[in-house]
């Protein structure tokens, strides 16, 4: 049976609470975003130095390719953020990753292995 709203009540049903609870996620420039993925690996290093350190930090180089991982579920602007520098969300690897102009189809192999890696910020303390 179908219940009709009443209009003097204060009650929402689960989408209108669903939608009404929900932050809204930053605007994303979609051109910067378009740019940042062609970025070659020592460009994009550069710009996540300068402009976020904390991901410089968090940076690992696989292959060509640059990986940050988290320990747990980042907020809407960090994803944003992260987005908008031209990374993407592997959720198999469960690591934001940026393909450094190299896109290549999904393996099946673990490209550490393969590519070796290493953190770009490690070596600028040593």
């Amino acid at each position: 049976m179908k219940t009709q709203k009443n209009s003097d009540s204060e009650l929402k049903n689960r989408t209108a609470q669903h939608i009404e609870g929900k932050a809204e996620l930053p605007k994303l420039d979609l051109a910067k975003r378009i740019r940042n993925r062609s970025l070659s690996t020592d460009h994009l290093l550069e710009l996540l130095r300068k402009e976020t350190p904390r991901f410089w930090e968090m940076a690992e180089v696989v292959g060509k390719w640059v990986w940050i991982q988290f320990d747990e579920k980042q907020p809407p602007q960090i994803t944003g953020l992260l987005s908008e520098l031209g990374f993407h969300w592997n959720n198999r690897r469960q690591v934001w990753q940026h393909p450094c102009g190299q896109l290549t189809v999904s393996a099946n192999y673990d490209p550490r292995r393969r590519y070796g890696s290493y953190f770009p910020a490690d070596r600028q303390a040593a």
